[in-house]
């Protein structure tokens, strides 16, 4: 049996681990520091379990650590979740000792994040009403806002930048079957439509990115706004 572990890892994890990498590059971490990743993913326990990872369930806007504990503190992909971030950062700024980095990145879901780009302009075009659900319209996702956000919390030496990565998809069915899996706003709409709306977003979607023929591999694309700041000393 599938857990929403294995369901999520379809649908956003194979994205999310290809992504990492430019954000742990973007923050300078080093061996030997102290770092701590804010929502670290529903399976990173299983994949990791060197001694020198520790994993605790926590809340983001109150984070289960003294203060001063960390050197770096990461948040990828979960922030524009939070229900307060403002709250979360403040929560990462008390945890990380001055002088450390904070940083963090969210998907572009109005621009250049190509998998729910497309799913949402075909879904849309089908049934205006799914625009109410387009991340798009969540917050932190458009260039300059994350950045905002680390100012407004007096980080310094705020830069925010692009990352990039592309993803190969084997086949159709490889894009479209973790849709079907209820996983994130796109997938809450698809468990909402009936039989044949869903096979009528289906078509339209095949069609779309692998045209009328034989079902063949593509790539697509993703962008993230990522920012990284310095915490100040303590006053």
């Amino acid at each position: 049996m599938f857990s929403a572990g294995d369901a999520y890892e379809r649908f956003m994890g194979r994205w999310s681990r290809a992504l990492a990498p430019q954000l742990v590059r973007l923050s300078n971490v080093s061996d030997g520091g102290a770092v701590l990743d804010v929502g670290s993913g529903t399976r990173a326990r299983q994949r990791h379990r060197a001694g020198r990872i520790r994993f605790a369930v926590g809340n983001a806007q109150h984070l289960p650590f003294a203060g001063d504990t960390f050197d770096r503190t990461l948040s990828l992909l979960i922030l524009n979740f939070v229900p307060d971030p403002a709250k979360a950062v403040t929560e990462m700024s008390r945890v990380t000792r001055p002088g450390g980095t904070i940083a963090a990145a969210v998907w572009d879901y109005g621009g250049s994040m190509e998998m729910l780009r497309v799913f949402w302009e075909e879904a849309v075009d089908l049934d205006a009403g799914a625009a109410d659900r387009d991340e798009r319209r969540m917050p932190l996702c458009r260039c300059g806002e994350l950045a905002a956000l680390w100012r407004a919390h007096q980080l310094q030496d705020v830069i925010e930048e692009p990352l990039t990565i592309r993803m190969e998809f084997a086949s159709f069915d490889d894009y479209w079957l973790p849709f079907q899996e209820q996983q994130g706003p796109a997938g809450a709409y698809v468990a909402t439509l009936g039989q044949d709306s869903r096979e009528r977003l289906r078509l339209r979607l095949r069609s779309r990115l692998v045209a009328d023929g034989a079902d063949r591999p593509f790539v697509l694309g993703a962008r993230a706004w990522a920012v990284r700041g310095r915490l100040g000393a303590r006053k």
